[in-house]
């Protein structure tokens, strides 16, 4: 699947947060969210980039790829299992 096909059922702002605050946001609002459900994430601390997919598949959940911005920030894609 290509990550301009997803449609992402709830958004999170985190750019301008530093580790470890995006990850702790991530996590949750995706407690709030039905199995199933995706959530994408707009982050800009590079430390994301390694702790968005690393906790997404020992969560339970489902990594569905990320890509940079042009306006200097990362889209995440996170499938709640």
């Amino acid at each position: 699947m290509e990550l301009n096909e997803i449609t992402a059922d709830l958004q999170l702002d985190t750019r301008g947060l530093a580790c470890p605050m995006p990850l702790l946001k991530t996590k949750k609002t995706l407690k709030g969210m039905d199995s199933g459900q995706v959530l994408e994430i707009l982050g800009d601390d590079p430390g994301s980039k390694n702790d968005i997919p690393g906790w997404s598949g020992k969560g339970g959940n489902e990594f569905l790829g990320m890509e940079d911005s042009a306006e200097g920030y990362t889209r995440y894609f996170v499938k709640k299992g």
